[in-house]
């Protein structure tokens, strides 16, 4: 598997006599000594790591990458080994097919934003993982739209469905720029993963209300956004094509109770004014106005001469 293929890089880089260090001395919080990556990776994972100090070594650590390459690559990697591979086992938990393109395009996705992220605004390592993301997101769905072979090569298929997991959800609103970043991970760590609100505002150094009420305005707005998604799905031709149905019947039926009571105001009946309409016997009734006895056989079989000019039509 590709991240298998990264620890295990990772691995070489932190073992033996000279690992790939960071010096603690320069980030408050860290220890005041030379720290391997892995150890660099166990202390970033800890609680009571502040987000100051993640954001530093993360904006450190990403410029290493960006100016000394490959080694700072592969640390980079692995210092979010743990996020990527719960971000890849997450988005393959219900596929049942090959999962190897999947765990590929999240370790792509992380790789691909490494260069151009903005080390300017906070939350770095929550913007990398939701590029990863949205790398393995978009392979998932791929692979779900993707024709399903069959004995004989492929076959059409009726289109999946565009549900199967709370995060596909979150990552469209993210997308769509309804929820940030910061409030699509609050949702899923304390709605679908079980983390406790207290421990979320202890994570991110705020009261337990203000976290309260800013999952409650995401929340608010995730709601909204999804039921004007659905309002819009719903909105087609054959709405339309149902209310012009509708009001035709309704418009038919309120006039065919109106007919008898108009005709009986006027002293007819249907069918005196249907043969008053067909049985005009007139010199001007017939569709040329030319009424009377029917032409003879002759006068129809002979031809009409070339200057008459043909009757027209009223």
């Amino acid at each position: 598997m590709p991240l298998d293929t990264a620890r295990a890089a990772f691995a070489w880089l932190v073992t033996g006599p000279h690992p790939v260090c960071v010096d603690g001395r320069l980030f408050a919080g860290l220890p005041d000594h030379l720290l391997p990556l892995n150890e660099v990776r166990d202390l970033l994972l800890r609680r009571r790591c502040g987000q100051g100090t993640r954001d530093a070594v993360w904006a450190h650590l990403v410029l290493r990458s960006r100016t000394e390459g490959a080694t700072w690559t592969v640390g980079c990697v692995g210092v979010a080994l743990p996020g990527l591979t719960r971000i890849a086992a997450r988005l393959s938990a219900r596929f049942a097919g090959d999962v190897t393109d999947i765990h590929a395009a999240v370790l792509a996705g992380f790789l691909a934003e490494l260069p151009r992220i903005d080390l300017r605004r906070p939350r770095i390592m929550l913007r990398l993982r939701w590029a990863a993301y949205r790398a393995g997101h978009a392979t998932v769905r791929e692979a779900l739209d993707a024709p399903v072979p069959s004995g004989s090569g492929f076959r059409s298929a009726p289109p999946s469905q565009p549900w199967g997991h709370p995060d596909f959800v979150l990552a469209r609103a993210v997308a769509d720029a309804v929820l940030t970043a910061e409030e699509a991970e609050l949702i899923g760590s304390t709605r679908l993963e079980g983390l406790p609100l207290a421990e979320a505002a202890q994570q991110r150094g705020v009261t337990y209300e203000a976290m309260k009420k800013t999952r409650r305005r995401a929340e608010l707005r995730l709601l909204a956004y999804l039921c004007a998604e659905n309002a819009d799905g719903d909105a087609g031709g054959d709405v339309a094509v149902q209310v012009a149905d509708t009001l035709a019947v309704t418009s038919a039926a309120r006039t065919a109770a109106e007919l008898p009571a108009a005709m009986h105001r006027r002293g007819s009946t249907p069918a005196q004014k249907s043969r008053a309409r067909v049985s005009r016997r007139g010199s001007d009734s017939g569709v040329q106005r030319c009424g009377g006895q029917p032409a003879t056989s002759s006068a129809i079989s002979s031809p009409a001469p070339s200057t008459q000019e043909a009757p027209r039509c009223a």
